[in-house]
């Protein structure tokens, strides 16, 4: 275990509209508003969306489970953000995702559709230094402290 201690900085509201990619528009406001540390929370509808259900086995690293989602569903989620060695921001999400009362857990990875509406509700955290590199050992990006 490891941790440190930092305090709020900014908050961003953002609305993302039908039609618009989640992911890669979380990202480009990201960028442009240089949030290096980040918590976040999603709520409204996701059109689709390529995501992780779980790992194969429980080892390391594992092998995850891919599932494509092509229909609407009601999202909850909360996740954070942090950059990698290489100077892209890594989020990690997850999320609830619900169809006429039928729930899943997931790890939101790609090809992110909104449906409707989504409200994101960003955290900058500030004072101290955190990336997310590439962890080889676990097979995939760890959140590390400087």
């Amino acid at each position: 275990m490891d941790y440190r201690s930092g305090s709020t900085g900014r908050t961003l509201v953002i609305r993302f509209d039908h039609g618009d990619d989640f992911l890669n528009g979380l990202k480009e406001v990201i960028i442009k508003e240089k949030i290096r540390n980040g918590w976040f929370h999603v709520i409204g509808g996701m059109g689709e969306a390529d995501v992780v259900i779980g790992p194969k086995k429980p080892v390391m690293p594992p092998e995850p489970i891919w599932q494509e989602v092509r229909s609407p569903r009601e999202m909850l989620g909360t996740g954070s953000i942090y950059w990698d060695e290489n100077e892209e921001p890594k989020i990690h999400l997850h999320t609830a995702l619900g169809d006429h009362g039928e729930s899943m857990t997931v790890c939101m990875r790609a090809q992110t559709k909104t449906y409707l509406i989504l409200e994101v509700y960003l955290i900058e955290i500030i004072g101290f230094t955190a990336s997310r590199p590439w962890y080889d050992k676990g097979g995939f990006n760890r959140l590390t402290f400087s």
